[in-house]
Order: C-alpha cells, then structure tokens, then sequence
C-alpha cells in the first residue's frame, strides 16, 4: 500500500517524536477528512521532514495508529521482524504453557492486532478496522512459518520491559508466500533490526543490553505450534452489517484444550469473549493455584468460564460459587473446569443486583471479583468509580476474618493509583494490600494506556 502524505501540527509531531503510539482525533487537522478507514499515512512535520508511518482511523477518539517512527517506511520485512522480537520474547514462556499472547498490539510494535495461541490454534483480531489487512498479513507470516514456508531464526529475548531486543541481528530469509488464491509473493530479504526500532511504542527508553546475557536460538515452532488451524477475526465496525471471522488455515474447532504449567483448561473459540478466554489472568490464576486454600469457601464473581475457581480448587478450596450473567459461559465452566463437582455451584445472575441481596451470614475465605470494562468513555469514568465503590463494599461484608478479596479492574481509562485508591475506600480500614499482581510476560506494557489490567490481593485484618 502506498502511503498518503499528511503534515501534522506541532503538537502531534512532538506525541511522534516523544514515542506515544496514538495520535487522537482533536490533534488532526481538517485536511485529514480527506482519508479512508484504513488509508496508510507518510506523516511529516512543518518542514516536510518525514517522522512517521501510520494507520488512519475514520472514526473513534483515536485517528492515527502508529506503526514506525522515522522515514523508513512500514513494508513486509519490517513486519516480519516485529513478529521475530516479539516471538522471541515469549521462548521462555512457551516452555510453560501452550496458551499465550504472541503479538500484543501497540506494546509489540504492530498496531491494534493481536494474535492468541491455543495449543494449535492461533487466534488473530484486530481491535481497528484500519489494521485488518495488517493481521491479515500477520496471521499468513505465522501460517507459513509453522508450514515451514519462511525459517525466522528466533533469539530468546528477555521478557523485561524496556529490553534490548531491537538491538540484536534478527534475520528472516524468505523465498516465497503462499497466499489464499495460490498466489506467490517473491520476497527474499535478509535485515537486521534497527537500534532502536521499537521505541516508537515504548513509553520508556530502551535499556542498554547486559554484557554477559546468553541469547539462546530458538526453535519457533516451539512457541507459536504447529498452528493447523488459523482464525482471522476482523475488528468489529460501528455501522454496517457485522464482520464475520475467516478460516486461513483448517478448521475452527468450537473447543479448545491447552494446558498452564501442566494442568488442562479449555477455551470456548466458537462463543467466547474476544479471542476465546483471557491469558492476561495467568498470572492471577498461578497466584491462587500457590495460596492456602485447603478447605476454603471461595466466591468467584464475574466467573465466565471458571478458570479462576478452578485455580482456587487446585489450592484445595472445597466450596465455589460461581457467579456470571452468561449461562453459557457457566457451562463451560461446569464442564471443563471443575475437578470435584460436589465442590462448584454456579449461580446466572447480574453480580451488581445479586450480590447486594446476599445473606451477611454467607462468608468466603476468598471472594474474587473480576468485572468487565465499564468505560469506554472519560465522561463515563465517574459513574464506573460509583459502581466500583458499591460493589467492593458489598464483597467486603462476605470475606471471613483472615480473609482476602481479589480486586481487578480491566478499564484502561482507570489508572492503577485510582483503582487503588477506589478499592482502598470501598474496602475500609480493615483490609491492607496484600500483593499486586503484575502484567504477563506475554501482555507487555508499551504505553501509558497499554496498563489496562489491575490485579491486587487485598487481606482483611
């Protein structure tokens, strides 16, 4: 795709040139109407210096995506190096676990896609209609890598913010492509990452590299599989009739199983939320498969399909109450994620009228609440606090002396300090902070809006 040409003001060549990935709809000026969802842009200053690439978004707070910084322009080989770091960056994690986020968006330096793995099946979404050709891109590199089509020789990469990843030779060698139609695409580049590269999408300035750090070659099947099955799932547009998936590869298994540091879980592809489940709750998962919970009484609000409960019973909790306004999503739960039946019940009903009605005399040892995103407006921020501080000082009534609340909040216009402060209030003197629980290695944090997931561990004294 050939770029258009659009000369920024001051303001947005500076949000550019300081790293941030968006540049929102009040820093573009009116001669930017003249472009289409999706149209690529070559951005440059007053002085017609060109300090960027992006994707242009007709609608939405957000008009331009950023895809790379600087003149260099966003072509295939770019692209494919962005999937080499990132892929690099989850070695050590596919050695324990078979689900994980192998491109985040933004924090992974290809704007508004990600792609899911599931054991053998990959999930690829794009959350802007402007970045559907750009996963569509994606989700075929990854096919015929796992075809063996293209060889990526991946480096184990360390998994820490602001590493130096982008500053070690990644090359990918490429003798053809097949597309959908039996097309052939000749590309054949050898390239080796630009210092550098991702600060674009970096809040952050990149740390130097550690002098002594072993960077182990990596089989890449290893952490994206064999991938026999590829699901493209375009974003979802405000008008107009609703964008169905594609089936790349294979077929689209309503069901699949993976497994998390040995143990099997299932995710529901066929009508699940997003991608299917949420590997961004791994570690909160791992955090309460290591508690004490032998014996314990355990409520998991906002339950979906069970994960977390099940996580409670394999710390030896002996009684979970699963609560979601989703009867399907329960029964998903029933049936993959219960080890005793006799230790689950499950309860359809809306948390924020249940859970008020509940008898005071009905106390947990652990009482998880997991809300959705509540906003996805600032205006709407006030009225979501509300809903948060009424729903926190309802669960605090059912944890027993000794007890913990789990607090987690998935709005990214709500920032850790607020939350924080939120369920602090809510909550009462009589419960300290126990533990935050940070993002996966496999969600990294690229920018300020990209720290959309809370998790705290809250203990009543």
């Amino acid at each position: 795709m050939i770029p258009r040409r659009y000369q920024v003001k001051k303001e947005a060549a500076a949000i550019i040139e300081h790293g941030h990935p968006w540049l929102f709809r009040e820093q573009m000026s009116s001669a930017a109407q003249v472009f289409g969802d999706g149209d690529w842009l070559r951005l440059v200053d007053g002085t017609n210096r060109v300090i960027g690439h992006g994707i242009y978004e007709a609608e939405g707070a957000i008009a331009v995506r950023m895809l790379r910084a600087g003149a260099a322009r966003p072509d295939a080989a770019w692209v494919r190096g962005q999937i080499a770091i990132a892929l690099g960056k989850r070695a050590t994690l596919a050695r324990q676990t078979d689900a994980i986020r192998l491109i985040n968006g933004e924090s992974d330096g290809l704007a508004a896609v990600v792609v899911d793995r599931f054991a053998d099946t990959l999930v690829v979404a794009s959350y802007a209609p402007g970045a559907d050709a750009l996963a569509r891109y994606v989700a075929m590199v990854l096919a015929a890598v796992a075809r063996g089509t293209i060889t990526v020789p991946v480096s184990a990469a360390p998994e820490a913010e602001g590493d130096s990843a982008a500053t070690r030779p990644i090359e990918i060698f490429r003798e053809h492509f097949e597309l959908d139609a039996g097309q052939t695409m000749p590309i054949k580049v050898t390239r080796s990452a630009e210092p550098g590269l991702p600060a674009v999408h970096t809040a952050r300035p990149a740390q130097p590299a550690q002098p002594h750090a072993a960077i182990a070659p990596v089989e890449v099947t290893a952490i994206i599989g064999r991938a026999t099955n590829v699901i493209l799932r375009p974003a979802r547009r405000r008008r107009g009739p609703p964008t169905s998936q594609r089936i790349l590869c294979g077929t689209a298994p309503a069901t699949v199983e993976f497994h998390e540091d040995g143990r099997a879980m299932a995710v529901d592809l066929e009508g699940g939320h997003k991608t299917g489940t949420y590997l961004d709750l791994r570690g909160l998962r791992r955090a309460l498969v290591g508690s004490r919970l032998a014996g314990a009484r355990v409520l998991n609000l906002f339950a979906y399909t069970g994960m977390l409960g099940r996580a409670a019973e394999l710390a030896g909790a002996t009684r979970i109450q699963h609560v979601d306004q989703s009867a399907r999503a329960l029964a998903f739960a029933a049936a993959h994620h219960v080890g005793a039946a006799s230790h689950h019940t499950f309860t359809v009903a809306d948390v924020f009228e249940w859970l008020p009605s509940l008898a005071e005399t009905e106390q947990f040892e652990l009482v998880i609440v997991d809300p959705p995103a509540m906003a996805s407006k600032q205006i709407q921020i006030p009225a979501v606090l509300a809903a948060y501080r009424k729903l926190y000082r309802a669960a605090a009534r059912h944890v027993a002396p000794g007890g913990a609340v789990v607090a987690a909040c998935c709005t990214s216009r709500i920032d850790r300090e607020l939350f924080q402060r939120t369920v602090r209030e809510a909550l009462g003197p009589g419960f300290r902070l126990e533990r935050d629980v940070p993002p996966e290695a496999d969600h990294p944090v690229g920018f300020a809006q990209a720290d959309y997931l809370k998790i705290a561990i809250w203990r009543r004294t």
